[in-house]
């Protein structure tokens, strides 16, 4: 398998989290044969929604951000859900376990409304990616150029719009996670 080895951390909040951003990826990565922890702000269950209103599921947390590092892991999935992202974007040790991905050149992605943890970790100047439409003043005041496609990478840095993009998105985060760091990724670079 092409992630055989491979060790993904992908982020859920508590409550908000999109739930086929964070399905769908996940299952993406461990069906290509990586190890997925699912890291949030507090242990216990998060439970996803689907659009901005409806309840979805409740799953696991496997460990706390105060519990893991970036060293741990060969990559990150951030995914979207309006108010989910709103409060991943929101914690200082969610923001700093991000930017260590990036100064340690490892590959991530993100969708939809992820971006937004990405332009408060500072991490987006001279890069290239999509989002959720709404936050392409967010990404361009964050010196990030913002286009419109189903999926854009970026030395290692991969982004797409919506659901509607999951099947691009699992594709290039495989992809992307199974090439390995990524030296152009990094903040120093």
């Amino acid at each position: 398998m092409q992630l055989d080895g491979k060790k993904i951390a992908i982020l859920v909040a508590p409550r908000g989290t999109e739930e086929p951003e964070f399905v769908k990826p996940k299952e993406a990565v461990e069906a290509a044969g990586g190890t997925v922890t699912v890291v949030s702000l507090e242990g216990g269950t998060a439970r996803t929604v689907n659009g901005d209103l409806d309840p979805g599921g409740e799953y696991q947390i496997d460990k706390t951000v105060g519990e893991v590092s970036a060293d741990e892991f060969d990559g990150l999935v951030i995914p979207g859900g309006t108010v989910g992202a709103d409060k991943l974007r929101a914690d200082a040790d969610i923001v700093s376990f991000v930017r260590a991905f990036f100064e340690q050149s490892k590959p991530v992605g993100a969708i939809c409304h992820g971006p937004w943890t990405l332009v408060e970790a500072d991490v987006l100047s001279d890069r290239k990616l999509t989002s959720y439409p709404s936050l392409q003043t967010d990404i361009r005041n964050a010196g990030g150029t913002w286009t419109d496609a189903e999926v854009v990478v970026d030395h290692g840095l991969v982004t797409s719009r919506n659901p509607n993009d999951l099947p691009a998105f699992c594709d290039k985060i495989v992809e992307e996670f199974a090439e390995g760091r990524h030296e152009a990724q990094s903040l120093s670079a």
